[in-house]
């Protein structure tokens, strides 16, 4: 004890201090933009009733799953139900309930096929007339893939064993029909307030690189139509456009085109195109999901490290719920992820937010498969098997208790 003062003096001095400490301004907890991806498919659509005839879209897949062997987490069921994600007053329950655990932006899958976008109705009709859609932002992933007959849980053995090589679909487009879908994609999205910006720059991300530069006529050409696509979004009066990858595995093999020819390795590909950042869509683009989780997530650390160092655009990590498709497959197993519990979850979206902590300068962002591939059993939402566990995990890391 300081020489003269009694012991009344420093408690006193100690409730002070104790005081001081609770008027001062606490420091600002730090943002992050948690982004997960919306499979929107759980809705009625006229032409999706050649894979689900029932009118309702892949919940049919999901009402028809069950388990495959003993053991297996199969089936797995929605607390909320079957809704309507078209309707606007489900979807303004499903946004509070992201927003709430921390989820503050949704990477819609957008469709073109056929000259015409598919599944639009969950973004259209749900989230953009939904009255809060300013809590949760959103931005366009282009899923330019082909379409099989996987979505067809009556054919989809077939299709996976490749017995079936029919394709319904093709994702592939001409230059002038990429410049008509850009047009809907500026004109529609890009304005919206609630749309999703880095450095004010509104986000496109493209699902599938070789598709791209297939149906443009190869690297020089698609890269002449990106430069065209900058352009008309500073038409449009925005600053730019932040162009983001969906990457596959980094390799040193070169891509191949529809008709062989080399087109360089992704990384030479990715930077000859501009690409401003990257991510990954699924665990499964990159590694072995047929592991237990803490397996898989070595190879993710490593594939975080290996792109931030690798490349010249910014890397944004990606975590994924789990791995288990075998919901749309009748009689084949396939991949199943396991141990992709809550707490394991949890653990892989802190090693997240400690990568991004550890490589400042870019925007906070984390991308999360998913908010609803129920037939992928990559879900936040909640389910009868861990209720809520998944929203919480992500709650406690980026919200707090």
């Amino acid at each position: 004890m300081r020489r003269g003062m009694t012991w009344v003096a420093v408690v006193l001095l100690g409730f002070a201090a104790e005081a001081a400490r609770a008027q001062a301004p606490a420091a600002p907890k730090k943002a992050y933009d948690i982004a997960a991806f919306v499979w929107p498919s759980y809705h009625p659509d006229d032409r999706a009733r050649i894979f689900w005839p029932m009118g309702i879209g892949e919940w049919e897949t999901v009402m028809k799953n069950e388990a495959h062997f003993e053991g297996h987490q199969q089936p797995r069921r929605p607390v909320w139900g079957y809704v309507n994600e078209a309707d606007r007053y489900v979807m303004e329950m499903q946004i509070a309930a992201a927003a709430d655990h921390g989820v503050n932006v949704f990477i819609y899958d957008w469709y073109w096929y056929d000259g015409m976008p598919y599944l639009e109705a969950c973004l259209n009709d749900g989230y953009l007339r939904a009255r809060n859609n300013d809590r949760v932002k959103f931005y366009l992933m282009w899923a330019n893939h082909d379409v099989n007959l996987m979505w067809d849980r009556r054919n989809s053995d077939d299709a996976a064993t490749k017995k079936n090589k029919a394709t319904i679909w093709r994702g592939a487009v001409s230059r002038s029909e990429f410049e008509t879908i850009a047009r809907r994609w500026i004109g529609k999205y890009f304005g919206h307030p609630s749309y999703y910006k880095i450095g004010g720059k509104p986000v496109l991300m493209i699902y599938d690189l070789n598709k791209l530069i297939e149906g443009l006529g190869g690297v020089g050409a698609t890269r002449e139509a990106l430069a065209w696509l900058r352009d008309e979004v500073k038409k449009a009066g925005h600053p730019g456009l932040e162009l983001q990858l969906s990457m596959r595995k980094h390799s040193e093999k070169s891509l191949s085109g529809i008709a062989g020819d080399n087109l360089g390795t992704q990384k030479e590909v990715v930077e000859t195109l501009g690409f401003d950042s990257l991510t990954h869509y699924q665990f499964c683009h990159f590694a072995n999901v047929n592991r237990d989780y803490t397996e898989v997530m070595v190879d993710v650390r490593k594939e975080w490290e290996t792109v931030r160092t690798g490349y010249k655009a910014a890397y944004y990590p990606h975590v994924s719920v789990g791995w288990d498709s075998s919901p749309r497959t009748p009689k084949r197993l396939g991949a199943v992820m396991t141990n992709n519990t809550p707490a394991n979850f949890e653990r892989a979206l802190r090693d997240a937010k400690a990568f991004l902590d550890a490589h400042p300068g870019a925007a906070p962002l984390i991308t999360v498969n998913s908010w609803n591939e129920w037939t992928e059993t990559s879900y936040l939402q909640p389910c009868d098997l861990y209720g809520y566990g998944y929203l919480e995990a992500l709650k406690r890391v980026f919200v707090g208790e």
